[in-house]
């Protein structure tokens, strides 16, 4: 039986780019010199750090410029709740960067699929869902369906089987 997997998965060698070309602005923009501004990539999170919260929106506005020109959606990051303090006056914004379909995300697209009265069938499949039908047209209707209706998280359609 035909079937696809939906994954929320991101491009973590252009997000190491847009992190890149975001450390090269900071360190030629004339309002971040001899400041403590800075953007680090670890492990699955972007670290942010300023010398006050002021600085922390101008970075995340060049972080954000950049991310973007690199085809990165931004939906990938998600930005904690509180800015950290440092010692002194340093304060620090991470943003993690979602990997993997939550299980309440799943478990909408499932509920979707099942309502849309489509001759397919999902599951979901640790962080990702997979869905079969019985022939291929079926399916790519199904990816239509999904983009349609989360056109707001960027999903990936990939292992593809006929």
């Amino acid at each position: 039986m035909p079937s696809f997997d939906t994954v929320l998965e991101p491009d973590h060698v252009k997000i190491r780019n847009g992190v890149d070309n975001s450390i090269k602005e900071l360190g030629t923009r004339f309002d971040f010199k001899g400041t403590g501004a800075k953007v680090e990539l670890k492990n699955k999170e972007i670290h942010a750090t300023g010398d006050s919260d002021f600085q922390l929106e101008q970075i995340e506005a060049v972080l954000y410029g950049k991310l973007t020109k690199q085809d990165v959606v931004i939906n990938f990051l998600d930005k904690a709740e509180k800015i950290e303090k440092l010692g002194g006056d340093k304060v620090r914004q991470v943003y993690k960067i979602k990997e993997g379909i939550e299980a309440a995300l799943a478990k909408k697209i499932v509920t979707s699929l099942k309502d849309s009265k489509l001759k397919v069938q999902a599951s979901i499949q640790g962080d990702a869902v997979r869905v079969t039908g019985k022939n291929r047209d079926d399916l790519q209707t199904a990816i239509a369906h999904l983009k349609k209706n989360f056109s707001d998280t960027p999903l990936t359609y990939n292992n593809f089987r006929d």
